[in-house]
């Protein structure tokens, strides 16, 4: 069991308390939320556990906290469909009644990963975000949000009389296109070797390292046996031109991506970046191609220019519509 962060060593507790877990295909992020905010957040690691039930009570029997939680909310990388839940890239099933259960909760929502982040949106503030490129948001108009991490996560957040609804949405396994010759170049040697080349197979920590080793292929070179975190590590790129070219090709495929998704939804609200690897990037992203790619859809870029486009740098959002979610519930 591997504990990366804990917001502090006791989680004092005011009031109903709520547990909250954003689970990847990696990591499983708990904590507890009460109306004070967010306690005792720990990373544990997926493969040390057999299930999501014994990853929560590990959680649970590890952090000092003053109450139980009687209610609960979890965030999933996959489709929520239903009581039964299988993750896409982790091989936990489970039932969400069953889970609610055991840990002993008086109710339990799971939702998509994505749908969670989005729900976070209205709760940031100008503190967790950081604009890339110009543009301003219409208050009350549909929000876009889409995040590479372990996948590629897509959601929206649609205006309505009772407040905002999150989308639950797979848009991260949509096709990919290319924009340029490389990068056709590119998706067909990835074509030999997925069946269906979607976005995350571009843009997610594996597509990194599917770019990499697709350029040096492209190249005839023999590519490296790189992490993800290797590939777009700073050092690697002083000694690695393929490196470079990869991470160069990421930001502008996911500008391609996120400028589909503003104008599938009309996102005049903004467009959101999330995900574990964008907010790593620093400068390098906001000087990338991924606004120019944002905004060159031919007769639409006037649609485009004016719509924002943000990376989230808060460090727990799903937590933030996890709150929101469970108050729904």
């Amino acid at each position: 069991m591997t504990a990366d962060h804990t917001t502090n060593d006791r989680a004092t507790v005011s009031g109903p308390v709520t547990l909250v877990a954003d689970i990847g295909a990696t990591n499983a992020r708990f904590g507890l939320i009460d109306g004070t905010g967010i306690h005792g957040s720990r990373v544990l690691r997926c493969a040390d556990f057999p299930s999501l039930e014994a990853a929560a009570l590990a959680y649970l029997g590890g952090v000092a906290h003053d109450a139980r939680p009687s209610r609960g909310a979890f965030a999933i990388a996959g489709p929520v469909t239903g009581d039964a839940v299988l993750m896409t890239n982790r091989g936990w099933s489970f039932s969400t009644a069953e889970v609610r259960g055991k840990l002993g909760l008086e109710r339990l929502a799971v939702i998509n990963d994505f749908t969670a982040v989005a729900l976070s949106v209205p709760r940031l503030t100008a503190a967790d975000v950081r604009q890339v490129g110009e543009g301003a948001p219409v208050p009350g108009r549909v929000v876009g949000v889409v995040g590479p991490g372990s996948g590629l996560g897509v959601s929206g957040l649609v205006p309505g009389a009772e407040g905002w609804t999150a989308l639950a949405a797979e848009g991260g396994h949509v096709t990919m296109a290319p924009v340029s010759d490389r990068e056709s170049a590119v998706l067909a040697q990835l074509r030999k070797s997925f069946e269906h080349v979607s976005a995350e197979r571009v843009l997610s920590g594996p597509g990194l390292v599917n770019l990499y080793q697709a350029l040096c292929v492209l190249d005839h070179q023999e590519p490296e046996p790189f992490t993800p975190a290797q590939v777009s590590d700073a050092a690697t790129a002083n000694t690695n031109p393929h490196c470079v070219e990869a991470v160069e090709m990421f930001c502008a495929m996911l500008g391609t991506v996120a400028g589909n998704l503003a104008l599938t939804l009309g996102a005049r609200g903004g467009i959101y970046i999330a995900g574990g690897i964008v907010p790593k990037l620093g400068t390098l992203f906001t000087h990338s191609r991924f606004r120019k790619r944002f905004m060159e859809k031919g007769r639409m870029r006037d649609f485009l220019a004016p719509i924002p486009t943000y990376v989230i740098t808060h460090e727990l959002p799903a937590f933030l519509g996890l709150a929101e979610a469970a108050e729904r519930a």
